[in-house]
């Protein structure tokens, strides 16, 4: 079975989604977002797309966003 793996911008669309779903229309997550989890570590690429870039498997996704989303959300709140 293999594992969907999705490009950065299809990443932070569906980070979004998880977000909003969990915590009630919270702030986006942005492709720059998922390129800064990568760059600290949250989150490792699975490979290389046809155009050289990176994708990223949903199991580590959801994982890096979960990993993430507390300190997100209090910033989010914060005015």
């Amino acid at each position: 079975m293999d594992t969907p793996t999705f490009t950065t911008p299809e990443a932070a669309q569906l980070a979004t989604q998880w977000r909003r779903a969990l915590s009630g229309g919270a702030a986006a997550v942005k492709p720059a977002t998922i390129r800064q989890w990568a760059c600290r570590g949250h989150l490792a690429p699975c490979g290389l797309d046809e155009r050289g870039r990176a994708l990223y498997a949903l199991p580590d996704l959801a994982l890096a966003e979960k990993k993430t989303r507390a300190r997100a959300l209090v910033l989010a709140s914060t005015p």
